[in-house]
Formats: C-alpha cells, structure tokens, sequence
C-alpha cells in the first residue's frame, strides 16, 4: 500500500474490530458467568478497561521493541509523515497556525520508539473508550426488584 501503519486512518484501524470482539465476549462472559447474570455499568466499565489497558501496554510494548530492533521502521515513518505534512501544508496551517506546524516540522525528526509506542497506547485507550461505553450499554443487566 505504500504507507505507513501508523499513518492510515483511524477508520481502517484493526483494534475497532478487534476490540469490539474481545470486549463483547470478555463482558459477556463476565456477566453470565462471574456475576449472576448481572452486569452494572461500572463493572462493565472497569471490566472493559482491564482489557483494554492490558491489551495497549502489550502492543506498546511491542510496538516500542519493534521500533528499536527493524532500523527501517521509524526513519520511513518520518520520512512519510515528512511528505504529508508539507503536501497538505495550506490545510495545516489554516486549521492550527504557522507556528504550531512549523513546530511540528522542526520537532518531526527527533520522533523516538517510545513516541510511536505512546501515541498506540493513547489511541488504543480512545478507541476502546468509545467501544467499552456502547457495549456495556448493550450488555448491561440489573437486577429486577419485585
């Protein structure tokens, strides 16, 4: 494809699907399972989150230890964040500002391992944000009071 993984969109982003399977059977079988039948929004929510925290610091960790040993990895995503930047200069500078781009192109350089495996485990949390709130909704059952 030419293109970076840490560059294409969040739309074509694996960890939505993935996520949303692993999150949906582990609350599922949580619920069914551990807790009667019942299933609270906190629980669902910490329940979630155990997940999620656990899957984003693996694949940081994988992501900063990949970084580190294939030498390619993070000169070609620099090298292609490079081109975007300046291709859509106009665009970038209309939505944040001179200033703001012309740091981000003087700082593009010094990206790190460690930079690229941070920004996974922030998006990983924001995704599955989003996906924990809605499914736990889905799957959330309270006990019936007669």
């Amino acid at each position: 494809m030419d293109r970076h993984p840490f560059l294409l969109p969040v739309v074509f982003d694996f960890r939505i699907i993935l996520f949303g399977v692993f999150i949906f059977f582990s609350l599922k079988e949580l619920r069914d399972y551990y807790l009667q039948g019942v299933l609270f929004f906190w629980q669902g929510m910490i329940g979630s989150y155990v997940f999620l925290t656990t899957s984003a610091l693996i694949g940081s960790v994988f992501t900063w230890g990949f970084a580190k040993w294939n030498s390619n990895f993070l000169p070609s995503y620099i090298e292609k964040l490079q081109v975007q930047i300046i291709s859509y200069k106009e665009e970038i500078i209309t939505s944040v500002g001179a200033e703001a781009y012309n740091q981000q192109l003087t700082q593009l350089p010094l990206t790190s391992p460690l930079d690229l495996a941070s920004d996974y485990f922030l998006k990983s949390m924001i995704i599955g944000l989003f996906l924990a709130i809605i499914i736990t909704v889905i799957l959330r059952k309270q006990p019936k009071t007669e």
